[in-house]
C-alpha cells in the first residue's frame, strides 16, 4: 500500500530539466538554477528533492527562486549528494520531484522575514512574492561570517556572528528590538532550530502570528519513512508530524521545542 502511494505521488510530481546556471555564491554555499521540461509551480516554503548520481535517496532543497519554469536552490556541500550537484555544469540533465511539502500562508499584513544560513532560501523566495503582492515587509538575515553571505541576493539587513559584516551577533539577538520598532503582524522564518525556537517564542510573547519553515534531514519526502518527525500541539494534543509532508512550514506556537 505504501509503495503504491509513493509511486502515485512521485508520478504526479516527477520532473526532468537541464541546468542553466551553477555558481559558488559564498565560501561554502552554491546556487544552482535549472529549467523544467514541463510546467512547474511552487510557493514559498516548498521544496524539491533531487536525484543525485543514482543514490538511493534523493536530496531535498528549499526553493529560493521559481519563475517561468526555472527553479533555483541554495546548497552547501555536505556529502555525496551535494558533491554530485556541485559537479553539474550548464546543460547537464537534472531529475527531481516537487513541489513538495506545504507553504507559507501569505497574509496581507505587515510582515517580518527572518532567515539564517541557507535558511534564507525560502525567505528570499517569500520576499519576492510579497513584493509582487505589494505587501509591506522587512527582511533580516543572519550568518556566521561575511564569507558565508550568498552574493547577488538581496537579503535585507544582515547580521554576522563575528561582526565581519553588518551588525555583530545573531539575528535573534536583535529580534525583540526589531519587533518593538517595526511592529509586524506576522513573522515568517527559516533557519537553524535555535533561531526558529527563539523567533517562535518571541512572537508568542508579543502576541504575533508566526510561521516557521523547519530544517530537518529528510529521506522519502512523502511522510512514509518517518525519519523527520517532530512533536507539535494540534487541537490541544501533542502529536507527531513529519517535516517533509506535514511541513516544512508550521505555526510557531504549535511546535514542541
Amino acid at each position: 500500500m505504501l509503495k503504491e502511494k509513493e509511486k502515485n505521488i512521485r508520478a504526479t510530481k516527477s520532473h526532468k530539466g537541464s541546468v542553466t546556471r551553477i555558481e559558488q555564491v559564498s565560501k561554502n554555499t552554491h546556487y544552482i538554477e535549472f529549467e523544467t521540461e514541463k510546467p512547474f509551480f511552487s510557493n514559498p516554503g516548498q521544496y524539491v528533492s533531487i536525484l543525485c548520481n543514482n543514490l538511493s535517496l534523493r536530496r531535498p532543497f528549499s526553493i529560493a527562486f521559481n519563475k517561468q519554469d526555472r527553479i533555483g536552490v541554495l546548497f552547501k556541500e555536505k556529502g555525496e549528494g551535494t558533491k554530485f550537484i556541485k559537479s553539474l555544469t550548464v546543460g547537464d540533465n537534472i531529475d527531481f520531484i516537487g513541489a513538495l511539502g506545504n507553504r507559507f500562508n501569505i497574509r496581507n499584513e505587515k510582515s517580518l522575514l527572518i532567515g539564517a544560513g541557507v535558511g534564507v532560501a525560502p525567505i528570499f523566495y517569500m520576499k519576492n512574492k510579497l513584493e509582487e503582492l505589494n505587501i509591506d515587509y522587512k527582511m533580516y538575515s543572519g550568518f556566521s561570517s561575511k564569507s558565508d553571505i550568498p552574493q547577488r541576493f538581496d537579503l535585507g539587513c544582515i547580521f554576522t556572528d563575528d561582526g565581519s559584516f553588518g551588525k555583530k551577533g545573531s539575528v535573534v539577538d536583535y529580534l525583540e528590538e526589531i519587533i518593538e520598532n517595526y511592529k509586524p503582524k506576522i513573522i515568517y522564518a527559516c533557519g537553524p532550530r535555535i533561531v526558529l525556537q527563539k523567533t517562535a517564542q518571541l512572537a508568542q510573547k508579543h502576541h504575533i502570528a508566526s510561521q516557521i519553515a523547519m530544517e530537518k534531514v529528510m529521506a522519502c519526502g512523502i511522510g512514509v519513512c518517518r525519519g523527520c518527525v517532530i512533536r507539535i500541539i494540534k487541537n490541544g494534543k501533542e502529536q507527531n508530524a513529519t517535516v517533509c509532508k506535514d511541513g516544512p512550514v508550521f505555526k510557531g506556537e504549535e511546535v514542541v521545542w
